[in-house]
């Protein structure tokens, strides 16, 4: 199941909920008679949940779920995980990925210095690769100008001028 959104809190006392989404798909993960699956926090068995209402409210989903309507009705979904099934993935064009593909990839230069694993991706605009180095965390910018990235093999070979990699201090081991 790929997460697309968290419940961050009630909003209003008819039911609705305002989402912390993870998706770039809002309209398409969200709209109403859609069907999200629901988890708490604290784990459990996944609950299907239909879309009743949906809107935007200063930039983030607010919804209703099938017959919830008042604040103590939805007041549970808060923290709650919203995924949908695998098979819903989007199709990317190409030198787009989501970021869980590239969590976990192994980040080498392309001389073949291993620098560690991508630990999350950091940014909106400018987006950098966290790569967990033996020494501490390695900031990447993710570019396609010196990123080729392989998700099959779980790799991103880097091309990185000059200097790039010595900002990081001393990483390796």
């Amino acid at each position: 199941m790929l997460l697309v959104g968290i419940v961050a809190r009630t909003h209003g006392n008819r039911g609705e909920v305002v989402v912390n989404t993870t998706t770039d798909f809002v309209e398409e993960r969200f709209g109403e008679g859609g069907v999200l699956w629901g988890r708490p926090p604290a784990g459990g068995t996944p609950e299907a949940l239909r879309i009743r209402t949906f809107r935007m409210h200063l930039g983030r989903p607010a919804i209703t779920f099938g017959d919830v309507a008042s604040i103590n009705d939805a007041e549970r979904f808060t923290g709650w995980e919203l995924r949908v099934p695998e098979s819903a993935r989007q199709a990317l064009p190409a030198h787009v990925y989501y970021q869980y593909d590239l969590i976990g990839c192994t980040v080498v230069t392309d001389a073949g210095d291993v620098i560690g694993p991508v630990r999350s991706i950091d940014g909106d605009g400018q987006v950098r690769l966290v790569v967990a180095a033996p020494k501490g965390d390695v900031l990447v910018p993710f570019t396609q100008a010196f990123c080729e990235v392989d998700v099959a093999a779980r790799r991103i070979v880097i091309r990185p001028p000059e200097g790039l990699l010595d900002v990081n201090g001393d990483w390796r081991e």
